[in-house]
């Protein structure tokens, strides 16, 4: 067994453990919506059948000597958007959800890895770095919105809140950013990188961005919940 294959395997198996977790996480709701669970869990087995794909020699073509894992953008044309809907309950998380809004940041994310698949297909490096560029650019509407519009909801929902979205946004923002530059200096972009490193670093930086993220997500919000109930029933019983 090839090293990317190996790697690939390793991400698999992180992928059901982690769903496995999220599972039984809930269990027991604590407060949280039990469709963040569901998408929680639905996301790393989108992505492990994906990379099961891959472990297993599918899911790629090569296209003017250039490989191009198709099954990657399978994968993120549905987790990343459900990725950014998992954040933005969490800014909305005791108001109503601005559905606008997330249809909006969803919407742009599928431009995102839509650029990045044209570009990872095309035959010239001119059209592939202008497709590029067009993912880049929409990437950057989707931090904008993540550090405006999102942010903003938080506000008057109570510090905690506040402070736990923006952790996550900070996290969030780290990881994705990371994608691009893996792209840019894989093999698909300028090359600086063989197959074999590009291929941990799009095992390493998914498995953090989606099991990561969505323990922190949840984890927090479960946290929230026990302090607002503590907080509640220690009045009442100094109240007797």
């Amino acid at each position: 067994m090839d090293l990317q294959a190996l790697f690939h395997w390793l991400y698999v198996i992180a992928m059901a453990i982690g769903a496995l977790y999220f599972m039984a996480l809930s269990r027991n709701l604590r407060g949280v919506p039990k469709e963040e669970y569901l998408v929680a869990t639905f996301i790393p087995i989108w992505s492990g059948l994906a990379y099961l794909a891959m472990a297993m020699g599918q899911g790629k073509v090569e296209i003017a000597g250039q490989m191009t894992h198709y099954a990657r953008y399978m994968d993120w044309f549905l987790t990343t958007p459900l990725l950014l809907l998992s954040l933005a309950w969490t800014a909305m998380h005791q108001i109503a959800k601005d559905w606008t809004l997330i249809a909006a940041l969803m919407g742009t994310q599928v431009i995102v890895i839509g650029s990045g698949l044209i570009a990872d297909l095309s035959t010239t490096d001119e059209t592939r770095f202008v497709w590029y560029l067009c993912g880049v650019v929409a990437f950057l509407v989707v931090l904008w919105g993540i550090w405006v519009p999102l942010r903003a909801k938080t506000r008057g929902q109570g510090m905690e809140l506040s402070t736990l979205y923006t952790r996550l946004a900070t996290y969030f923002t780290v990881f994705w950013i990371s994608y691009p530059i893996a792209w840019l200096i894989s093999p698909s972009g300028l090359g600086w990188i063989n197959q074999t490193a590009e291929t941990l670093l799009f095992c390493v930086l998914p498995f953090f961005s989606k099991v990561g993220f969505s323990y922190l997500d949840l984890n927090g919000l479960r946290r929230l919940h026990r302090t607002k109930v503590s907080a509640t029933v220690i009045p009442a019983r100094s109240a007797d």
